[in-house]
């Protein structure tokens, strides 16, 4: 196959520089953004009942327009996606985005305009890429295949003809200019396979005698893809399998966790980590720069950003131009899906502010303050990554919840961990577990304090496949769906205990019945 990395390069570098003359101008070029999303939402149903045609500039905004969530936007959302127009957005919307439920157990559906996948979700993939080879002249990626793995569309409302909702992976895949194909695996039909088990198998059988040179999904599913790979073609790395593979476009959950499972069956002198910053909602971020794990908010896409600052989550939101270096804030965003002060449910961390740089904390709603410890995702991903290091564990996924202080017991922290690679000890992989909390929260260290508030976090193992087999009940197996880490009460995790003492139950008598034999 020809390389058109050269070719690519060239309309890529002005992507790249594209982003960086906005973000000389951020002030402008966002205030610039939000007149012209208001002129756009001013004939809709949202925009005429408040006001848009009269704001002129982002003060007024602020002022007059109300914080949305997804509670209040839910009627409109549901008039799209029954076919009616100018409801959130000009025009009629045919696509949505199924995202994780609300507190009512209702899913979401987040509209997805032809607008927002051309200058929000396309921009971002095209400037992930652009930045890449900016900072790897010796990168051939075009050389050979990007494998992406991607979700389905989902079956579960009665919907008007043309409609379709999914996972937002198959709306891209689906949507997605046919001279991308040329360098993309696997086919449009596999990639959009509903039934995970069977599309594990045909994503093996497509992929498995390919030249990849790159990857781009979520790491815990990407992971499981491999490992069939390896398994199929008997290797143990897998540049014995794709000996041109370089890169991972990974996004959707941290990477630290996967990262000495990505290493054990890869060359790491010859891959690479390229981190994004996307979601059902939009295309955020892009991995700064090599080797770091800051990301960059994109100002070149169809994105106008707020931050509420976390330790005030009732004070007014700041606009980008306003946010300080060091803090925590929790995002707003207003785009050409018809999200209009939005908030998409994540708290980052702002690293840098020319050019504006974040790394993601946690979500407002996935995180543990039962006791006053406000422990975090981004605290809990940093203390199992240094336990694991210590002990040479791997873990395939995890979720952590409180246990409440009952009849003169303490409260603790309650884990389930999936570990593909058991630690020797569990009681000292705990005891590690739990002091590496402590240095990476003050908040839970205090609290952890003699032994006096709370007692110290226990792990229960979770059985192979207990976290599949609970999003499979839940009907969200696949793609790129995936388990909350933290919660701040039982509503997750006693179901899961259920449904591991009947996955051991079950495993058990399996192994009697091979004995017997």
């Amino acid at each position: 196959m020809f390389d058109f990395t050269g070719i690519s390069r060239t309309y890529l570098e002005r992507v790249f520089k594209a982003e960086l003359r906005a973000e000389e101008h951020l002030e402008a070029g966002q205030r610039k953004l939000l007149g012209s999303l208001l002129r756009s939402g001013a004939h809709t149903r949202f925009g005429r009942e408040n006001g848009f045609a009269s704001l002129v500039c982002y003060e007024q905004f602020a002022e007059k327009v109300p914080q949305a969530d997804y509670a209040m936007l839910r009627p409109y959302v549901m008039d799209m996606v029954n076919g009616k127009r100018d409801i959130l957005w000009p025009g009629v919307t045919r696509n949505f985005a199924q995202s994780s439920g609300t507190s009512d157990g209702k899913s979401k559906y987040i509209p997805i305009t032809a607008h927002s996948l051309r200058w929000g979700h396309y921009v971002g993939a095209a400037f992930s890429v652009a930045s890449y080879l900016h900072y790897h002249r010796d990168s051939h990626i075009f050389g050979g295949k990007n494998f992406i793995l991607g979700g389905s569309f989902a079956n579960e409302l009665q919907l008007p003809a043309g409609v379709k909702v999914g996972d937002l992976s198959a709306t891209l895949i689906n949507s997605i200019n046919p001279v991308a194909n040329l360098f993309r695996i696997p086919s449009k039909r596999i990639a959009l396979m509903e039934r995970w088990e069977e599309k594990l198998q045909a994503l093996v059988e497509a992929s498995a005698d390919a030249d990849v040179r790159s990857l781009s999904g979520v790491p815990s599913w990407f992971l499981t893809v491999l490992r069939e790979v390896l398994r199929r073609k008997s290797a143990s790395s897998i540049h014995d399998v794709w000996p041109n593979l370089e890169v991972f476009f990974h996004g959707g959950i941290a990477f630290g966790p996967y990262r000495r499972q990505y290493e054990a069956i890869t060359d790491p002198g010859r891959m690479r980590y390229w981190e994004n910053y996307n979601a059902s909602e939009g295309f955020f971020g892009v991995q700064a720069y090599p080797g770091k794990a800051d990301m960059r908010l994109l100002m070149n896409t169809d994105v106008f950003y707020e931050f509420i600052p976390a330790d005030d989550p009732d004070g007014a939101p700041v606009p980008a131009w306003k946010v300080k270096e060091g803090e925590i804030y929790a995002l707003l965003i207003t785009s050409g899906n018809g999200l209009w002060r939005y908030p998409i449910g994540d708290t980052v961390l702002v690293t840098g502010t020319s050019p504006l740089t974040v790394t993601i904390a946690g979500r407002t709603r996935c995180y543990i303050n039962a006791f006053g410890e406000e422990v975090m995702v981004y605290n809990t991903d940093a203390a199992l990554d240094a336990a694991c290091r210590a002990t040479g564990a791997e873990v395939l996924d995890y979720t952590a919840a409180p246990v409440y202080a009952d009849g003169g017991k303490r409260g603790r922290h309650e884990w389930m961990i999936e570990f593909s690679r058991l630690p020797a000890d569990m009681p000292t992989f705990s005891m590690l577990l739990d002091k590496a909390l402590q240095n990476e929260n003050s908040d839970y260290q205090a609290k952890r304090s003699g032994d006096i508030f709370l007692a110290p976090l226990t792990i229960v193992t979770g059985e192979r496949g207990i976290f599949d087999r609970w999003l499979a009940s839940t009907g969200k197996l696949g793609g790129q769906r995936k388990v909350p880490r933290l919660s701040n009460d039982r509503r997750i995790m006693d179901p899961l205990l259920r449904l591991n003492d009947q996955l051991a139950r079950e495993s058990h008598q399996t192994n009697e019945q091979q004995t017997s034999l």
